[in-house]
């Protein structure tokens, strides 16, 4: 019985600590490809796609 709890505390533990370091490596990736937002054109082709949906789409 100690032996099966303590296979399933070590494969939490690593289950843990793997995906800590995960969220770190993601973190410091998505860290580096943040951009300042939308520029107007990016908002001028969403709004008329938005519009373009409606248009389409019926209840």
């Amino acid at each position: 019985m100690l032996v099966g709890m303590g296979t399933v505390f070590v494969f939490l533990a690593v289950l843990v600590i793997g995906m800590s370091m995960m969220s770190m490596i993601a973190v410091k990736l998505a860290a580096t490809t943040i951009t300042d937002g939308a520029n107007d054109e990016e908002i001028v082709a969403i709004t008329a796609a938005i519009a373009q949906h409606r248009k389409t789409t019926t209840k």
